[in-house]
């Protein structure tokens, strides 16, 4: 089973020593499903022999002013059309509420007789209103070819030893009787 030659920084609780120079550290470089994973201190971060940050997205070319100026403008239109959309609502809401407050008026007169005879109600409570958290972005690394390649193989050693173990009982002995 192969990885890919990614790494995400990640931050752990407790210090391990360092993979290159066996200082204690907290960062960590680990693939995404976590099937490799190593210890480096921040200067070996920073080491183009070691690490190669990769870029999160590719530079954005700058816009000229008259761009700006043009989304500037269309962005305003667009306001002042939902400023006059708003007040036409709030227009026919007031006269919708006129007329609601008519008909309570009369209401109110029969519904106060009925208002003492019945329980207090309680009022629902607001929604409390769901902040969502951003995700949180790890910095993403490449190992160097050869650093990669010794990653690999240590991992493969690691697999053909869990391997070998798993297949050894199932061996037969070798003979100890005399030859004769």
């Amino acid at each position: 089973m192969s990885f890919t030659n990614l790494y995400y920084k990640r931050t752990t609780g407790t210090p391990k020593a360092c993979y290159v120079c066996y200082k204690p550290t907290t960062a960590c470089l680990a693939t995404i499903n976590a099937v490799d994973f190593l210890y480096t201190c921040q200067t070996h971060l920073t080491d183009r022999g070691f690490v190669s940050a990769v870029q999160e997205e590719p530079a954005k070319p700058a816009l000229s002013e008259d761009e700006i100026a043009k989304v500037k403008e269309e962005w305003e239109e667009k306001q002042k059309r939902k400023a006059e959309r708003e007040r036409e609502k709030e227009k026919e809401k007031k006269k919708v509420d006129k007329e609601k407050d008519k008909e309570k008026d009369e209401d109110d007169d029969k519904g106060k007789k009925d208002k003492k005879s019945m329980s207090p109600k309680s009022s629902p409570s607001p929604a409390s209103p769901s902040t969502p958290k951003p995700s949180v972005a790890h910095q993403r690394f490449t190992l160097h070819r050869d650093i990669f390649t010794m990653r690999q193989t240590e991992h493969r050693r690691r697999r053909q030893a869990a391997q070998a173990k798993d297949l050894a009982p199932r061996l037969p002995g070798a003979p100890r009787g005399e030859l004769a």
